[in-house]
């Protein structure tokens, strides 16, 4: 007698590594609000967005001109793995010039967006069953991109005292066998806390001594509002990998264009791992991105960080007002890292989770909850984003008023 045949799935099954991908919590709340949004009676109150870190300006007039004009030329061949030549060299001139480092354009990158250079920069560094040292919070993306490539992301739990940054300390007690790299970010999502000059030194030479890999997320640094902090950390060596994007200083979020500045022994694993990975960074969005470094688009660059540094002074004094604490103020960025703890009665919740979603239906504010960004805080924390027009800003805090009294 034959045995059965077994049974066999009509549909592949997702890998393993897949499935141990944790969601974005920071996408997930956006999908219920839309959600709940379509629910709503059309004379109900809008929903007011302060949960996505996506600028509400836009790419600037002359990037979308320039894009144009690329696709008019015919300019959308794939160009070299490592991106355009001439916008290596802006790049290279951008860092003489703005923060007075020397970063030849052979160590520039250009990338399918910071997630592609945090992807390639994994690739390059880690093996699978290395260690990676991360502070908590962190960007969530960050710790999934390093655990689906088999790298092991540890959270060190940061404190208010240390601006929501890890010390070197800390770095050199939790350095085990398998530890080969920290991953820091100045200024910080979800705080908007930039780690200080002496720490960041410190922990540079923690790592160098160790013979680990410093990779600095710098996405945020165009938008630093104190001088103090709003420094690249290249100028501490050519030994630090910085991941930096044209998404957030300069609005061009879905053109999905970001760069690395890698040590040049690090150059050729890279430009292999793209040339195999992404062939290229996106060629209209690289024509478009030479308009960045113009006069114009980098004083209107400069206005716009203006106005962010100003919601910040506006919408940070208002939330302290209704009872949220907000124990260090963001000095970049522009996230507000507020501790909803003491409101969370008056909510009839006990986590920030909850609160998040009762301010969903109740105030009709979207906001993202901590648990995206990592465990240490204990739950209380919410993290509201100021990439959202100013009167929409005053509107959340007079809802958020009125509904918790």
């Amino acid at each position: 007698m034959n045995a059965p045949e077994p049974t066999v799935s009509a549909h592949p099954r997702a890998s393993a590594r897949a499935q141990a991908v944790a969601p974005f919590l920071v996408m997930q709340v956006a999908q219920e609000a839309a959600a709940y949004a379509r629910t709503l009676p059309a004379d109900a109150p809008r929903l007011l967005y302060l949960n996505i870190g996506e600028p509400d300006f836009g790419a600037p007039a002359a990037v979308r001109a320039a894009a144009e004009q690329a696709i008019r030329d015919g300019r959308t061949a794939y160009t070299a793995a490592l991106g355009l030549d001439a916008l290596r060299e802006r790049l290279a001139a951008w860092y003489r010039t703005h923060h007075g480092v020397d970063v030849p354009a052979r160590r520039i990158a250009i990338t399918a967006g910071a997630s592609g250079a945090l992807q390639l920069a994994v690739l390059a560094l880690f093996d699978a069953g290395d260690e990676v040292l991360l502070p908590d919070p962190c960007y969530p993306c960050n710790r999934q991109i390093l655990s689906s490539l088999g790298v092991t992301p540890t959270l060190l739990p940061t404190t208010p005292a240390a601006r929501y940054q890890p010390t070197a300390a800390q770095i050199a007690a939790a350095w085990g066998p398998r530890t080969r790299g920290v991953m820091l970010a100045s200024p910080a999502n979800p705080t908007g806390t930039s780690i200080d000059p002496a720490t960041l030194r410190a922990i540079h030479d923690a790592v160098r001594r160790r013979g680990g890999a410093l990779v600095v997320d710098e996405i945020y640094l165009g938008l630093s509002f104190d001088a103090r902090y709003g420094q690249t950390a290249l100028a501490l060596g050519d030994d630090i990998v910085s991941v930096n994007s044209f998404s957030k200083t300069f609005g061009m979020t879905g053109w999905r264009l970001g760069w690395l500045v890698l040590p040049d022994a690090l150059v050729p694993a890279v430009e292999r791992l793209a040339q195999n990975h992404t062939i290229c960074a996106s060629t209209v969005a690289q024509w478009a991105a030479l308009a960045c470094f113009e006069p114009a688009t980098l004083a209107e660059a400069e206005r716009r960080r203006a106005d962010y540094a100003a919601r910040r002074d506006a919408f940070v004094p208002a939330l302290r007002a209704l009872g949220f604490d907000i124990p260090v103020e963001p000095d970049g960025a522009f996230y507000v890292w507020a501790d909803a703890s003491a409101l969370f009665a008056r909510a009839g919740v006990t986590d920030s989770q909850g609160f998040v979603r009762a301010m969903l239906h109740r105030a009709h504010i979207v906001a993202t909850p901590s648990a995206d960004f990592g465990t240490a805080d204990g739950g209380r924390f919410v993290r509201f984003s100021l990439a959202a027009a100013r009167a929409d800003l005053d509107e959340a805090v007079e809802r958020l008023r009125r509904w918790l009294g």
